[in-house]
């Protein structure tokens, strides 16, 4: 029995033209220059400067005046050190600052890639056979920095997707820092950063029962003080307070369109990127609706698991995620709980497919091996490309296989209902190798996708394509289903 697969034609490509104004800072010395240069400056040259710049930017961005204002108001504490009085500045000087202080950046400028797929939370005026669907992307950009991207589109009768042409300006939400913490859970949590014990002991012993991320921090420099020979140990302290910094909500606009909002990395936990975002639609068991992703954080140095929960996609919810099996990359969150515990997959060790439970969504203990490698094209490494899907054969698991020449090749996997341990079968053969009009990109012989989704009887697979590009294609999902439970009956 072979499967017919279907490539769609359709491409998602990178668009330089989707920049985001974001804070500039070269340090306080260069800083305070800068303000002081601005400061010596007349009325008349203030207004004579700013106007081009509000002329050649208005157009690029909803509000960039909000932008300067909001970019010369993180600037106070260098005011106050040069003893000027920040609040009795005119409007227009405080615009001409800020500018200096912000720049441009292409979010998509270099890739945009490893798409996920869910289900729209608006799915009225629609015609039969149509769904309505959120795209999310990786966009990547100067530097290599990665960022959560969306679009809003449509899937019709045919199962072609049709994607709403973007917004014209890109916004980045407010932020909000988690203003307490709980001392108990909090240093549990923080097992893994692996401080010794007595300096553990010693932080937790001057905070109270409850904290404030500057208490925390506060402690941690001064333990960094104390301890300036020990590199190792002050990064690890350093790594502590980017544990706290780690937790936080942001709010976007009611007035943006989905395609508008990027998650971009706002924790030094994530300054080097945000990648490879797992989105599921996730029923609680009084059935309400929320919407999970999976993401990992990367600081240039360690890899961080996080987990970000919106109902609505304008405002979400960040948390890292903890214990022994939230290492490494690749979880993906099941759709509902299983046996009254959250399930999860993880790949702790880089090569096999593990399975976990739990009773609280962000910590994840003892992973169970559930699949390793067995065919040639995934010798190398096993993993999954996006959460498991319920349908009444089992739950349906995309996943990723690594063979020769470093080539990632998409296939299928079933499992039990009620044990998903249980692994019903396996394809014996990939269903999407990189072509030779896929495999040329950032990344060759790479096809890797974060999320599928079931409709009109058929499997959705948005993919990415060698970490430049993406695009999607079809498989009939009885057709899939059958060929992974006899496949699995001949192994």
């Amino acid at each position: 029995m072979r499967l017919s697969l279907e490539r769609h034609a359709t491409r998602f490509t990178p668009d330089l033209e989707r920049v985001v104004a974001r804070f500039f800072f070269n340090g306080d010395a260069r800083a305070s220059s800068i303000i002081q240069q601005v400061m010596e400056m007349n009325d008349a040259n203030v207004n004579l400067a700013l106007t081009p710049i509000l002329r050649d930017f208005s157009k690029r961005h909803r509000n960039i005046t909000r932008v300067f204002e909001r970019h010369s108001d993180k600037l106070k504490n260098l005011f106050t050190l040069l003893k000027i009085d920040y609040n009795t500045l005119d409007y227009k000087r405080k615009l001409l600052i800020g500018s200096y202080f912000t720049n441009e950046y292409s979010i998509e400028s270099a890739a945009f890639f490893n798409p996920s797929i869910i289900e729209d939370i608006d799915q009225t005026g629609l015609e039969d056979g149509e769904k309505r669907v959120i795209i999310s992307f990786r966009a990547v950009g100067e530097g290599h920095v990665s960022s959560i991207v969306f679009r809003r589109g449509l899937i019709d009768r045919n199962n072609d997707i049709v994607l709403v042409p973007p917004g014209n300006y890109v916004d980045e939400p407010d932020i909000v820092r988690n203003a307490l913490y709980q001392k108990q859970v909090f240093f549990q949590s923080a097992s893994s950063i692996k401080l010794p014990g007595s300096v553990m002991s010693e932080i937790q012993d001057r905070l109270p029962a409850s904290f404030e991320y500057v208490a925390l921090k506060q402690v941690i420099r001064e333990l960094q003080q104390r301890y300036q020979v020990d590199h190792l140990l002050k990064k690890s302290l350093e790594r502590l307070l980017w544990l706290a910094d780690s937790y936080y909500e942001i709010n976007f606009s009611l007035d943006t369109d989905i395609s508008d909002r990027v998650i971009f990395p706002y924790s030094d936990a994530e300054s080097r990127g945000i990648e490879d975002a797992r989105f599921v639609k996730y029923t609680t068991i009084t059935g309400e609706t929320k919407y999970y992703a999976t993401y990992t954080a990367f600081d240039g140095i360690t890899i961080q698991p996080k987990l970000l929960e919106t109902k609505d996609f304008y405002n979400f919810k960040i948390m890292p995620l903890y214990g022994e099996g939230a290492q490494n990359k690749n979880l993906a969150l099941f759709p509902r709980k299983i046996d009254g515990k959250y399930a999860m997959l993880s790949r702790i060790d880089g090569i096999n497919n593990y399975m976990m439970y739990s009773d609280r969504i962000n910590i994840w203990e003892n992973p169970q091996i559930l699949q390793t490698p067995k065919h040639p094209w995934e010798f190398v490494q096993i993993g999954n490309c996006g959460s498991p899907i319920e349908t009444p054969e089992g739950w349906l698991l995309i996943t990723h296989g690594v063979g020769s020449m470093r080539t990632y090749s998409i296939s299928a996997s079933l499992f039990d209902l009620n044990n998903p341990m249980i692994e019903i079968g396996r394809l014996k053969d990939p269903l999407l190798v990189p072509n030779k009009d896929e495999r040329e990109g950032y990344v060759p012989n790479v096809l890797y996708s974060c999320g599928s989704i079931i409709h009109n009887e058929q499997l959705i697979i948005p993919y990415g394509l060698s970490d430049y590009s993406s695009s999607f294609a079809t498989v009939n999902l009885a057709a899939l289903l059958e060929k992974i439970k006899s496949d699995g009956k001949e192994d």
